[in-house]
C-alpha cells in the first residue's frame, strides 16, 4: 500500500490531522519525547565537545516500536511535531530512528491544525532545522550540568532530594528578593486633603489638593494637614479652568503565551498549568459533532504578535459586518514583537472566525469555553479602533492652594465592545465656569501611609520572568509548577509566600553560586541560546564559555559544605531527656526538627516547640501557642498538659453582629466541614461557610470579603452588595 506516515506528538493531534489526510495516510504519536539524557548519570561528555548521551525514555520503547514498524513500509515519512525547539529535536530523534534506506524523511510545519494549513504544509515540505535542534539541545545540557552538579549540593548542606534548576532557583530568588523587601519596608505617613464642593446650581463633586503656592507637596502627618485645614478655612474656592479633551484607550495585542497566562490568572482565575493544559487542547482539536475534529486555536506556544494577511483580511471583514465601519481602522493594526520573538510564529487566536464561542459552547467543557472565548474577544478587540474618553479636568484656587477635580465618560465604547476591562465607574463633573465660585460644604483629611510592593501572584511573576528575558514561552508553567511541588513557596490568596525552605535553598544558592543564578546572567544565557537558533553562534562555544567559570565555581562551593551544614544548625538551651546534651536544631525531608547534639551516640529527635504567641490562656494566663491538629491550626496553653484549654485562631476579622466584639474563627461541623462562627459563642451563634478576608469592599465599604470558589480557582466576593472584586496585588 502506497501510504505516508504522519507523526505527530500526541494521540489527540493526531486523531484530528487523520481527518484532514485521509486514507492514503497513517498517522501515529510520538508521544512527545522519545529520547532525553540518561536519568541516573549525567550523560553529557564534558571533555569531548560536550557530547550527549541520549537514550530511549523508560516506558517510550513500545512506541518507538510501533513507530518503526510503521515507518518500514513507507516511502515517506512527515515528521509534523510542534513547531518551537522542543518539536524540532523531537523530530531530529525520531529521524535518527527511522533512517531506513530508500524512506524519505520531511519536516513538515504548520501554527493551527487545520484543513488548510495541514495541505499547505504537506505540499511545501521542509528539512529539519538544525540550529533549533542545537539551540534545544545547549539548553538541555545547560540544564542537566547545573541540575546534575548544584543540587546534591543541596542534598549535602540541607537534605536530600531537593533540586536546583538554571531558571527555577532564578524565579524562587525573586520571590524571596520581594518578600525581604516587604519585611524590610518601613511606612511613611502622609495625608491628603478633599474637598467636598458644591457647583452654582447646587450639583456636589468632590476636588482634591493638588499643589501648594503651584508647588508639589507632601502632607507628612495629621499637625501638617491639620494647619492646612486651618489656612482654607474662609477662602474663597474659584474655578481657575476646565479642560475639557477627548482621551483614547488603544485595543490590546493579541494574545501571546506570557499574556494568555496572565489575563486568564487575572480574569478567569486558573493557574498557568491549567491554561496551557486547556490550550492544548484546543490547539489539538475539539469534537464539532457532524463538522468532526478541529484545531479551534493556532500553536499556544508563542512570543510573537504577527498576524497572517489571511487572518487580517478575515477579522476585518467580520468586525466591519458585525459592528459597523466605526469600528474598523482604515489599515490593519500590526503589533510589534520582542526582539527574541520567534516571527515564524503567529500569535495565539481562532484558526476560524466562523467558529463563534457561543456556536461551539456546547462542545467545549466549561473551563475550554471560558478559555477560547478569552482568546477571541482578545483578538477581535486587537483589531478595532480604540475606545474614546470624554475627559473633564477642573483646577480650583482656593488662594495658594490649588484643588484639582477629574471627570470622564465614555464616548464612543471602541475595542471595549468585545473585550471590557475591568468595572471602572464613570465619573461625571457639573457643568463648571471659569471663574465661577463654588460654594465648600465640607473639607476631609484622610491619613494613608505607603505599602510595600505587592507579592507575586501567578501572572505577575509571569510578566516578570518575560520582563528580565528569563525563560521562554513554553517554560513558564514548568517553572512555576516546580517551585510549588517542591515546597519552595506557597500560593495563599493567590500570591507567593516563600516558606522557610525556599528562603533556606535561595540563600546558600546566591551565597555559593552567586552569578550562576544572577538575574543578568540568566537572560544573557537566553540571548545566547536565541543566538545560536538563529545561526550567530556555535552551540558547543556557547558550553564552553559557560562551563569553565561554574566548574570552578562548583569546585569552590565543595570546599565549603562542612562549613555550610554547620551554619544550618542552631544550638539551643533544650537538654536531650534521653542523655542530658543540648539539643539542636536541623534540617530534615518534614522541616526544622530537634536533634540531640551527642549524635551519633545518641539519636533521640523530636518537633520544634510550637510557636508562642503574645495572647494569654483565659484560665490559667499562661502564654498560648500555635499548634496543629487533625482539623488544622489551633492555639493551646502552653502549660499542657496541667492546663488543657485551646481555641481556635482568629481570622482577624471582626463579627459583624450589632454590639458583638467577638472575631469570627474556623470551626468544624459535626460532618468534619469547615465555618466560621463568632468567637463569642454561644453568646453569638453568627456563622458564615466562606472564608472571611480581612478586606474592606471598595464597591460598598462593608468591613470584609469571603473567598468564593470556582472551577478557575478562589476570588473574593462581597457578601454586602453580592460584588466580585478582584484580590490586592
Amino acid at each position: 500500500m502506497d501510504q505516508s506516515l504522519f507523526i505527530v506528538e500526541s494521540p489527540a493531534k493526531a486523531k484530528t490531522i487523520k481527518k484532514f489526510l485521509g486514507k492514503s495516510y497513517e498517522v501515529k504519536a510520538s508521544f512527545g519525547h522519545i529520547k532525553d539524557l540518561p536519568e541516573r548519570e549525567l550523560g553529557v561528555d564534558v571533555e569531548n565537545n560536550f557530547s550527549p548521551k541520549y537514550v530511549v525514555i523508560k516506558g517510550k520503547e513500545k512506541t518507538l516500536r510501533e513507530l518503526k514498524r510503521a515507518a518500514k513500509e513507507r516511502k515517506r515519512i512527515y515528521l509534523a511535531l510542534d513547531p518551537d525547539r522542543e518539536g524540532e529535536a523531537i523530530a531530529w530523534h525520531v529521524s535518527q530512528e527511522l533512517n531506513i534506506p530508500g524512506t524519505d524523511l520531511y519536516r513538515v510545519r504548520f501554527n493551527e491544525i487545520t484543513r488548510r494549513a495541514i495541505k499547505e504544509a504537506v505540499e511545501n515540505p521542509e528539512q529539519i532545522d538544525m540550529k533549533l535542534v542545537n539551540a534545544q539541545q545547549a539548553r538541555r545540557i545547560l540544564d542537566r550540568l547545573v541540575g546534575y552538579k548544584v543540587s546534591p549540593f543541596l542534598w549535602q548542606t540541607i537534605y536530600r532530594g531537593l533540586s536546583a534548576g538554571r531558571v527555577q532557583s532564578v524565579a524562587l530568588r525573586l520571590i524571596c528578593e520581594r518578600e525581604k523587601e516587604i519585611e524590610e519596608f518601613k511606612p511613611q505617613e502622609y495625608w491628603s486633603i478633599i474637598a467636598l464642593l458644591l457647583s452654582k446650581e447646587g450639583s456636589p463633586f468632590k476636588a482634591k489638593l493638588h499643589k501648594i503656592e503651584s508647588k508639589d507637596f507632601k502632607i507628612p502627618n495629621k499637625a501638617r494637614a491639620d494647619e492646612i485645614l486651618a489656612d482654607l478655612q474662609g477662602r474663597d474656592f474659584t474655578v481657575a479652568k476646565v479642560t475639557i479633551s477627548e482621551k483614547k484607550r488603544n485595543p490590546y495585542p493579541p494574545f501571546i503565551t506570557s499574556t494568555l497566562q496572565q489575563e486568564a490568572s487575572k480574569r478567569l482565575y486558573f493557574s498557568t498549568k491549567k491554561t496551557m493544559l486547556l490550550a492544548q487542547g484546543l490547539y489539538e482539536g475539539v469534537d464539532l459533532g457532524e463538522e468532526g475534529r478541529t484545531g479551534l486555536i493556532t500553536y499556544m506556544r508563542t512570543d510573537s504578535t504577527r498576524i497572517s494577511q489571511e487572518a487580517l483580511g478575515e477579522v476585518r471583514s467580520w468586525i466591519k459586518k458585525r459592528f459597523g465601519g466605526d469600528y474598523l481602522p482604515p489599515q490593519p493594526r500590526i503589533y510589534k514583537s520582542r526582539k527574541s520573538a520567534q516571527e515564524a510564529h503567529e500569535c495565539i487566536r481562532p484558526t476560524s472566525l466562523s467558529w463563534e464561542p457561543d456556536m461551539v459552547k456546547e462542545y467545549l467543557s466549561p473551563d475550554q469555553f471560558k478559555l477560547y472565548s478569552l482568546i477571541w474577544n482578545r483578538f477581535l478587540a486587537s483589531q478595532m479602533n480604540p475606545a474614546i474618553y470624554l475627559s473633564t479636568i477642573a483646577d480650583i484656587e482656593a488662594g495658594p492652594y490649588l484643588f484639582r477635580a477629574t471627570g470622564w465618560v465614555l464616548k464612543f465604547p471602541g475595542f471595549l465592545k468585545v473585550y471590557p476591562l475591568p468595572e471602572e465607574e464613570a465619573v461625571s463633573l457639573p457643568p463648571l465656569t471659569e471663574g465661577e465660585v463654588l460654594r465648600l460644604k465640607e473639607l476631609i483629611p484622610q491619613q494613608h501611609f505607603t505599602k510595600p510592593p505587592p507579592r507575586y501572584t501567578e501572572a505577575s511573576l509571569v510578566k516578570e520572568l518575560e520582563e528580565k528575558g528569563i525563560g521562554r514561552p513554553s517554560t513558564y508553567a514548568q517553572i512555576i509548577t516546580t517551585i510549588l511541588t517542591r515546597g519552595y513557596v506557597e500560593l495563599q490568596e493567590r500570591k507567593f509566600h516563600p516558606t522557610e525552605l525556599g528562603k533556606t535553598v535561595n540563600d546558600i544558592l546566591i551565597k555559593n553560586f552567586p552569578s550562576l543564578f544572577d538575574v543578568g546572567f540568566t537572560a544573557q544565557m537566553e540571548e545566547n541560546l536565541d543566538r545560536i537558533e538563529r545561526g550567530k553562534d556555535g552551540w558547543v562555544e556557547v558550553l564552553q564559555d559557560f562551563y569553565g567559570p561554574f566548574e570552578r565555581m562548583v569546585q569552590e562551593a565543595e570546599g565549603r559544605k562542612t562549613e555550610l551544614k554547620k551554619g544550618l544548625t542552631e544550638e539551643t538551651d533544650i537538654s536531650c531527656e534521653k542523655c542530658g546534651r543540648k539539643m539542636v536544631i536541623k534540617w530534615g525531608r518534614n522541616g526544622r526538627f530537634l536533634a540531640c547534639s551527642g549524635y551519633p551516640e545518641c539519636t533521640n529527635t523530636k518537633p520544634l516547640p510550637e510557636d508562642e504567641t503574645e495572647e494569654r490562656c483565659e484560665l490559667c494566663g499562661a502564654k498560648m501557642v500555635v499548634k496543629s491538629g487533625r482539623y488544622g491550626k489551633f492555639l493551646a496553653c502552653s502549660n499542657y498538659p496541667q492546663c488543657k484549654f485551646t481555641k481556635p485562631l482568629s481570622t482577624g476579622v471582626r463579627c459583624p453582629q450589632p454590639g458583638c466584639d467577638g472575631y469570627l474563627v474556623a470551626r468544624r461541623s459535626k460532618k468534619g466541614r469547615t465555618f466560621y462562627g463568632c468567637s463569642r459563642y454561644p453568646k453569638c451563634n453568627f456563622a458564615i461557610w466562606d472564608k472571611p478576608v480581612a478586606q474592606s469592599c471598595p464597591h460598598c465599604g462593608a468591613p470584609y470579603l469571603v473567598e468564593k470558589r470556582r472551577k478557575g480557582g478562589l476570588y473574593l466576593w462581597c457578601p454586602s452588595c453580592g460584588k466580585e472584586v478582584a484580590a490586592d496585588g
